[in-house]
């Protein structure tokens, strides 16, 4: 399973990557390992959301429902994600990243904190 981790750089700078979860046949269908988690939140984000650089209080999957959402680092990268998108969030350090709401659409999504 492909996801795209937001993580702080050895510059201090926010990167964007995609990895892959590690995934196990059981019966009819593939699953990752289980993964400790502290809270689980729904969330509505306006369309016209923009939220200038900032880092999560803490390490957290984020799963995008519905909308996108670019996200934008201090280099300047930029990395779009739409519904059904996961990203592994752990840009605790450093100057964080941009969000911003696009294509004109609330979203929805849920964020998972990890232990």
């Amino acid at each position: 399973m492909r996801i795209t981790r937001v993580y702080t750089g050895d510059d201090n700078e926010t990167h964007f990557e995609d990895i892959d979860l590690d995934v196990h046949p059981e019966k009819t269908h593939l699953l990752t390992d289980g993964i400790p988690t502290s809270e689980i939140i729904f969330r509505t984000t306006p369309a016209d959301a923009f939220n200038d650089f900032h880092n999560p209080a803490r390490r957290q999957y984020t799963i995008n429902l519905e909308g996108t959402i670019e996200l934008e680092s201090g280099t300047g990268q930029k990395c779009v994600l739409g519904p059904g998108t996961v990203m592994l969030v752990e840009d605790l350090t450093g100057r964080g990243h941009i969000s911003r709401g696009i294509a004109g659409n609330i979203r929805r999504s849920i964020v998972v904190g990890l232990d």
